[in-house]
């Protein structure tokens, strides 16, 4: 089984000193790309940061929100993603929470996320946060298998993610997330529902489980290209992958995105925005905007970063305006990955029908199939997720008018 990596629609473009736009959005992101060690696996842009270019970062990051302000109305959900945001000292925290308060841009009953690494928590961290106005926290456990964990290159073991779950849970939070790896090298179906049982006892909200993906640059990779580890194989990361919607929805979670599963009521209003295809700014070295019908960038450097916020200039990298068939090839990817899936009536009548017939395709038939205006994929086509919309989308292309 493929996993789905993350919608990446923004393409290289000249460079900008500021962006013009007079969209409001009502979700934003906030990059920190601070770590204090680099998981094994992880290929997305993160640094180590001293403690004088951390503060230097925060306070450039909150003059990008005060330039940025003008966009933002009545925010419903702040996520606060990384690196490892749990690193920041408590005052940082405050200090980007203060700003969005100060300035009335926080809607009551706002979801407001940040992830956390279990290495980094303690309970004045978490007293901090919730002081601060965190009110979900999103912790990486990704295995309870001291091993498998090793393997990953993180810097907790399993009964330290165990205990920073019950830090947070008996320090005053509410909404806690769990993020759960599968596919780990040496990793077993049996290891993996014992990881999946242990943290069902812990009764997160809410849980993510992914597939492990290795990328091009990480240890993980080289590792594996050396034959020095070995992924499981294909038909034991399925089993995985079906146990895992079996046991938790036998204990009362809802699987209503690919990878993620909630109880009623606590699916993750932040990430349910982008999977409809909802606006959003992000904020920081990094972070991606979609806002107006364009997709940017911020720069992926921390000190460029920083020098541009301190020259006035929005730190524009990269910058792509969408076309109406980029807007339905994106329409269908995000849509489809809800359980739910995709509703008709987003689209033309013309697309409708077409996608109408998907479940007569030959080779979709069994993967997809339709449930009153939705298109959605099957248990089993979920297994098959991207060769599934590829198919759709590729029939779509073939049937527009030339």
């Amino acid at each position: 089984m493929n996993s789905i990596k993350k919608l990446n629609s923004v393409k290289q473009s000249c460079s900008l000193n500021g962006y013009n736009n007079n969209s409001m959005v009502s979700n934003l992101y906030i990059h920190i790309p601070f770590c204090l060690k680099k998981c094994a696996y992880c290929d997305f842009y993160s640094v180590y940061g001293s403690e004088a270019v951390v503060h230097s970062y925060i306070e450039a990051l909150c003059r990008e929100i005060e330039m940025q302000k003008d966009h933002i109305w009545h925010l419903e959900t702040i996520y606060i993603g990384g690196g490892t945001p749990s690193i920041l000292k408590v005052e940082h925290i405050a200090m980007i929470m203060d700003l969005l308060q100060g300035t009335g841009l926080i809607s009551a009953g706002a979801e407001i996320t940040s992830e956390a690494n279990p290495g980094t928590l303690n309970e004045g961290r978490i007293k901090g946060m919730l002081a601060a106005g965190i009110n979900r926290i999103s912790i990486g456990v990704q295995s309870l298998r001291d091993s498998e964990l090793a393997v990953l290159g993180r810097m907790h073991d399993a009964a330290g993610a165990e205990n920073a779950f019950r830090i947070a849970r008996e320090g005053g939070f509410g909404n806690i997330s769990a993020d759960l790896i599968y596919g780990i090298p040496g990793q077993d179906l049996m290891s993996w529902k014992d990881t999946l049982e242990r943290t069902v006892l812990l009764r997160p909200e809410h849980i993510s489980t992914y597939e492990l993906t290795p990328e091009k640059n990480t240890v993980l990779f080289e590792k594996l290209e050396k034959g020095h580890l070995k992924l499981p194989d294909e038909e034991i990361v399925t089993d995985m992958y079906n146990s895992t919607i079996a046991m938790l929805e036998d204990n009362g979670y809802v699987h209503y995105e690919i990878s993620n599963f909630a109880l009623p009521g606590r699916e993750c209003r932040h990430n349910l925005n982008y999977w409809n295809r909802g606006e959003y700014l992000g904020i920081g070295a990094g972070a991606h905007s979609f806002e107006g019908g364009r997709r940017t960038a911020d720069v992926s450097d921390v000190d460029r970063y920083i020098a541009e916020i301190n020259e006035n200039r929005l730190p524009i990298a990269e910058e792509l305006t969408l076309t109406i068939e980029d807007e339905l090839d994106e329409l269908l990817f995000l849509g489809l990955r809800k359980t739910e899936g995709f509703d008709l009536g987003l689209v033309s009548s013309e697309t409708a029908a077409r996608l109408k017939k998907a479940p007569d395709d030959r080779v979709l038939r069994g993967l997809v199939e339709l449930s009153g205006n939705h298109i959605r994929l099957t248990k089993k086509g979920l297994l098959f997720c991207n060769e599934v919309i590829v198919r759709i989308m590729l029939d779509i292309e073939r049937h527009r008018p030339s």
